[in-house]
């Protein structure tokens, strides 16, 4: 019997995550509409973020709730998902600077990105406070600019997690 090694696995199991997103949610969108493809996706990611988030906690020993804990874990999410990415920290905020999106990448193959600003305003938003949820109460999330919206001014995804003060 063949073996192999963690890196194909983790990439088999990578690919097929990918997959399987965006299949039911073309499924879903060619029997239910655009409309309520996506206000199902919504549901999906909501708890789908808090499984993550709590599978990112116990895989790195996290047991605190702070701002760092929380970037920690997120970073553990983005390496996985093979998102290009930089983030810095301070007292107040964590901002995660993304340069290459895998989600985005899979619609500009599949000629969807009309429905990228739609995925970024419903699914994303969601997806990070569902992560915050999950670590600490006082801290919101912003985007300072998203790929899937070009503009001269920015071509990354700025994820800032700032706390409420």
């Amino acid at each position: 019997m063949r073996t192999f090694d963690d890196a194909m696995v983790a990439d088999f199991l990578k690919r097929s995550y990918f997959a399987v997103d965006g299949l039911w949610f073309v499924k879903a969108e060619e029997r239910f509409g655009f409309d309520e493809a996506i206000a199902l996706d919504e549901a999906v990611w909501e708890v789908m973020s808090k499984i993550q988030a709590r599978k990112a906690r116990a895989a790195l020993g996290i047991i605190g709730n702070s701002l760092e804990d929380l970037a920690q874990a997120f970073s553990l999410k983005l390496t996985a998902e093979g998102y290009d990415y930089d983030f810095d920290i301070d007292t107040s905020a964590a901002t995660f600077t993304i340069r290459t999106c895998p989600w985005y990448e899979i619609l500009k193959s599949s000629g969807r990105t009309h429905i990228a600003e739609t995925i970024a305003e419903r699914i994303c938003k969601r997806e990070f406070a569902g992560w915050i949820r999950e670590f600490e109460q006082d801290v919101g999330v912003h985007f300072d600019g998203r790929l899937c919206v070009p503009s001269e001014e920015c071509d990354t995804c700025r994820v800032v997690f700032s706390r409420s003060s």
